[in-house]
């Protein structure tokens, strides 16, 4: 690491109030890459015989993946009856933004009809599971709660427990699934960024958290989903799992996919995260933090359109070696950014609007910070909630933990 970097890395961990020791005390984590992992879509020797003869609909994106062949394109050379697919977020293309309507249509290569679980259809309805014996779900996770496609599977599973339906998840490595942390959902602030009472990082697969769900009773009504999951070979929970593509718009990079869970509260502040920029979930910044030392304009683009400040210059940080060094393995989600910058802003009363405590799950944060509370204190107010949410994690997990 290059000295400067250390310097870098020491002084925001003194402005944070945390030493080294924390960092250090953490079990050795591997960087391990897709050749070093077989993925559950990867293991058709296992699925494929539970699909002979039925009719499956693929609940998938640009991210369900063999290899370079879209899974879709896979199971059709294989003759298994694909009848429809369900996306979500971002579309089966993955180049919707975030929160943009995504219409039900057809896919040009297959002729397959596409149908939008992104929108006012965010669950299917009877009507457009009745020919379809098998949901086959595989999208590739990062992590957090606030990351809708656990919320699709969610809404998936229970139509699925309604009618009586099989549901078999390919499991993928979670990128931050070496770390538990954040404020835990209170109920009155559920939505489709937040279905569960879970930290904001959860540190489980999309595999695992699909147990967990079923078995908890979780599920609307309190079912259980008929759910099989086809595991992951190769990955335990202290494997940095660096992704082979981009899991949406504007997760870009594996620094973008560290930050996240840290920066993705500034989507509910006046502060930009850099969508419009080549460095979305990289950098943050506003028109009046003119003393920053970074800048940067956003303009409209795929996956980015009509982005906050557009055509505006922005003032602020650049964030990526940060992420790629001490976000990726400190297992911890960083506030010293929110708590700085929301004291530095000068019009407190506009910081916050009211999607900061849909994404942070509670109001409790956005109160603390408006109180003074260190990070320090506030991630103290965390603990006891986090510590009932391992319990009922662990008795899900299918690969080795972290601890």
């Amino acid at each position: 690491m290059h000295p400067r970097f250390q310097i870098f890395i020491a002084f925001w961990i003194l402005l944070s109030g945390f030493g080294l020791g924390q960092k250090l005390q953490r079990p050795a984590l591997v960087v391990k890459d897709a050749s070093q992992i077989t993925v559950g879509a990867q293991r058709t020797d296992v699925y494929l015989p539970l699909l002979a003869g039925k009719r499956v609909a693929v609940a998938g994106n640009h991210t369900s993946m063999i290899g370079n062949t879209h899974l879709v394109d896979s199971l059709l050379t294989l003759k298994v009856q694909v009848v429809k697919v369900f996306s979500p977020e971002h579309g089966f293309r993955g180049d919707a933004d975030a929160g943009e309507h995504v219409t039900t249509s057809t896919d040009k290569k297959t002729g397959l009809p596409i149908i939008s679980l992104y929108g006012k259809n965010k669950k299917p309805t009877d009507e457009q599971l009745a020919d379809v014996d098998i949901i086959l779900f595989d999208m590739q996770d990062v992590g957090t709660r606030f990351y809708t496609y656990i919320s699709t599977m969610t809404y998936l599973m229970e139509a699925a427990a309604k009618l009586n339906k099989k549901m078999i998840v390919l499991d993928r490595p979670n990128p931050n699934g070496h770390y538990i942390d954040g404020p835990v959902l209170e109920d009155k602030f559920k939505s489709f960024v937040g279905l569960h009472r879970v930290p904001v990082v959860h540190g489980m697969t999309i595999g695992e958290y699909a147990c967990m769900i079923s078995e908890e009773k979780w599920l609307e009504g309190g079912k259980k989903c008929d759910l099989t999951v086809i595991e992951c070979k190769n990955y335990d929970h202290r494997t940095l799992y660096q992704l082979p593509v981009k899991p949406s718009p504007n997760l870009t990079s594996m620094a973008a996919v560290y930050l996240y869970p840290s920066l993705c509260f500034f989507e509910g502040t006046v502060i930009s995260v850099g969508r419009g920029t080549d460095k979305p979930f990289q950098i943050v910044g506003h028109p009046s933090l003119k003393d920053a030392p970074y800048k940067f304009t956003p303009e409209s683009r795929t996956g980015a359109k009509n982005p906050k400040y557009e055509g505006q210059v922005c003032y602020g940080y650049d964030l990526t070696n940060f992420g790629n060094g001490f976000i990726r393995d400190s297992g911890m989600i960083y506030l010293y950014w929110l708590i700085d910058l929301y004291n530095r802003y000068e019009k407190k009363s506009e910081f916050f609007n009211s999607y900061f405590s849909t994404l942070a799950g509670t109001d409790r944060l956005k109160n603390d910070i408006i109180a003074g509370k260190t990070e320090e204190e506030i991630r103290k107010s965390w603990k006891p909630a986090i510590d009932e949410f391992k319990v009922i994690r662990k008795k899900y997990l299918l690969y080795p933990d972290f601890e």
